[in-house]
């Protein structure tokens, strides 16, 4: 993975678009965690970005997890 971090600043990019997304009845997350419960550490913070229906976002937590769990 070239860029573990992600390519999306948090605070005004994937926070807003989880928002909306939520609004409408989908999820957003990290692979990890919801992406309204990640605590930025600095301005700029960078986060992956999964997006969409909450029955799609489960299937690629599952594989994130499973990609996790595989590498350790």
């Amino acid at each position: 993975m070239k860029k573990p971090e992600g390519k999306l600043r948090l605070l005004y990019e994937s926070a807003p678009l989880a928002f909306l997304i939520q609004q409408a009845g989908g999820r957003a997350s990290t692979g990890i965690q919801d992406i309204m419960d990640v605590v930025p550490d600095k301005l700029h913070a960078r986060t992956p970005l999964i997006i969409g229906s909450k029955d799609d976002v489960a299937l690629v937590e599952s594989f994130v997890q499973k990609g996790a769990s595989a590498s350790v």
